[in-house]
Formats: structure tokens, C-alpha cells, sequence
């Protein structure tokens, strides 16, 4: 399990920071692997209102850190964790910046009606403070989480919010600051880190693996922690694959190659299954290992990799569904596509 957190205070180390990570510190505690953005360090271009992403799925600024960082993290994220004071019955300008160019994932979502496979087990969490203790402090700031996190096709989980806090260290200093947020931790991340942990493998990370984990995200995300890795990641996922996907409606943008070993240090998965990467795939002790043994579809007509697409998402259905065994397959009716 993944857990983002986007810390959108000026201030580094002020309440709004200490919220932030006593909720990322229990995170982990809870078997979470942490990340946290300060966002007022990054480079984030606002948002043009050009149009340009609803038309092409992705936003015209392609030189900040929105673009090769954080939608990525975004899009890998099972819980999502916005952080801002209020300002002026509002989230932050430099946090309020981020969210504009999630328009990009709006756009998406909406405009080419594509879906992101995280949808049915992502949550989105928002923590505030504010100094004064008007009765509508905080209504601006949840108006803005419903329509970000709906962006994000993450639920709206919960919110903790808290008046009257201005001095330094007033967080810190909340009688029950460290009780609700425990809480709300264990609300969140409680069902999800109950998941069986499945890792789907090919080599370069590419196409096969990525195919198969968006399907278990997608049918069953809410009871199998789906991930894919290779054994020689590449750069990046096959375009052709992610059209092949969008016919099923599936959105596969933002999606990064991993290695192997990258994904089994940060998770020990309950079952590998492996697609072709062979004895470069990993051994790994009291792990259950299934090899579907599926082509590579890489430099293949489309018609191939449609092919792939609709068997692996049949297996991946049939590994939900029945026993966890090892499914054997004669590929001699692939033969004609060779």
C-alpha cells in the first residue's frame, strides 16, 4: 500500500506540517509505504485554462514537476492526503496550484470517459487548521477535496479539521490531535492493507505486466493489492498498449516501469506471477509463483496485442475467482499473428 501526502503550507515546519506527518508516521506504522510532497518546493506551473487536456488527455505544460512526478505518484497512490491551512476560507496558492492541473485528470475521466483501475479502492483524506473559529471555516476547503479527489477517482474518505489553531506548536499541544488521527488512519488504510499482495512480472515492465495488474486493480483492487515490475525495466510503457487498453476504457497514462527488485523491497508480495521474464524473475521464499508463459506482444501487429489484453484479463479473472493455481496455456493460437 501506498500513502501520498501533499503538504501545501509555506511553512515547513509549522501545525499544518506536524498534522500532516503524525498522519504519514502512522501510515507507516500501519504497514504504508510513505511519500510526502512539500508542495511549495516544486516547480508547478498554474494552470492555462487552454482546454488543451480535454481534448488530448494531458496537459500543454510538460516541463515542471507536475509531468514526470507527480501525476505518476498520484496515479500510484491508494490513499492521497491533502494538507493545507486555511487561507482566506481556502486551500493554499501553491497547493490550490497542483489541484488546477489535475483539470488534466478531470479530463480524462470525464472528457474521453477513461477510467483509472485504482477507482474502487483510492481514498483522498483532507487535513486543516485555521486560526479563527467561524462556523463555514472549513466549507471551502471541502468544497474544493470533494472536486479534487473526484478528479482523482478517489473517495473522499474523511477530513480532520481544527479551529482555533494560530501559534506555533498549538498542534502539537491538541488534547486529542494524536487520538484522532490514529483513527482516521486506521479508518483509511485499515481495508486496504488487508489486501493478498499480488505482483505481476514480465521484462521490461512494459505491456504484459501492466496489463494484468491494471485488470486486478480494476476488477478486485479493493481485495488484491495489484503492482508489476520487470526484470530489465525499460523507460517507459508501450503506447500501443495503453490504446489497446483505452478501448476497454482503461487509462493507463502516468504509469511508470519498475524493477523487480524495487517493488519486492518496498513489499513482499503473497503470490508473483510471471509472464515470460523466466529465470531473470525472482525466488523468493514462502512466495507462491504462477507462470502464465504469455508472448511478448512488444513490435507485434495491434491485433496481437489485443489478443494478450483479452487473455490476460480472462486469467486475471479466473485468478480472482477460483484457487491461486498455476495456469497453463498452448499458445499455438497465437501462432498466426507471428
Amino acid at each position: 500500500m501506498f500513502t501520498l501526502g501533499l503538504q501545501g503550507s509555506p511553512r515547513l515546519k509549522g501545525n499544518t506540517s506536524f498534522l500532516l506527518k503524525s498522519f504519514m508516521n502512522s501510515a507507516e506504522r500501519a504497514s504504508s509505504n510513505i511519500q510526502t510532497i512539500d508542495v511549495t518546493q516544486k516547480n508547478i506551473k498554474p494552470c492555462k485554462g487552454c482546454g488543451y487536456c480535454e481534448k488530448k488527455g494531458y496537459c500543454i505544460i510538460s516541463d515542471d514537476d507536475m509531468a514526470e512526478e507527480i501525476y505518476p505518484l498520484i496515479r500510484k497512490a491508494d490513499v492521497i492526503v491533502a494538507a493545507s491551512p486555511v487561507f482566506f476560507y481556502g486551500i493554499t496558492a501553491q497547493l490550490k496550484a497542483l489541484i488546477d492541473r489535475c483539470q488534466a485528470l478531470w479530463s480524462r475521466k470525464y472528457s474521453l470517459k477513461l477510467t483509472d483501475p485504482g477507482k474502487n479502492y483510492k481514498k483522498g483524506v483532507l487535513l486543516s487548521l485555521g486560526a479563527s473559529r467561524g462556523k463555514q471555516l472549513f466549507d471551502g476547503l471541502h468544497l474544493v477535496s470533494k472536486y479534487f479527489f473526484d478528479a482523482l477517482s478517489a473517495d473522499y474518505t474523511d477530513a480532520l479539521a481544527y479551529k482555533g489553531i494560530e501559534a506555533a506548536g498549538d498542534m502539537k499541544k491538541h488534547k486529542t490531535v494524536r487520538e484522532d488521527v490514529e483513527k482516521l488512519v486506521e479508518k483509511v488504510t485499515g481495508p486496504l492493507v488487508k489486501r493478498k499482495k499480488i505482483l505481476f512480472a514480465c521484462r521490461e515492465n512494459t505491456c504484459r505486466s501492466q496489463m494484468a495488474a491494471a485488470f486486478a486493480q480494476f476488477h478486485a483492487g479493493d481485495k488484491i493489492e495489484a503492482g508489476c515490475a520487470g526484470s530489465t525495466p525499460v523507460s517507459d510503457i508501450n503506447p500501443m498498449m495503453m490504446d489497446v487498453m483505452q478501448e476497454k476504457g482503461i487509462d493507463m497514462a502516468f504509469r511508470k516501469p519498475k524493477s523487480i527488485n524495487e517493488v519486492t523491497t518496498e513489499n513482499t508480495p503473497d503470490i508473483i506471477v510471471t509472464m515470460g521474464c523466466g529465470e531473470e524473475c525472482p525466488f523468493i521464499p514462502g512466495v507462491q509463483m504462477i507462470d502464465w508463459d504469455l508472448p511478448d506482444p512488444a513490435g507485434k501487429p495491434i491485433e496481437f496485442m489485443r489478443d494478450i489484453r483479452d487473455k490476460l484479463e480472462t486469467d486475471v479473472l479466473s485468478l480472482i475467482n477460483k484457487k491461486q493455481e498455476p495456469i497453463k496455456r498452448n499458445d499455438s493460437d497465437m501462432e498466426a499473428h507471428e
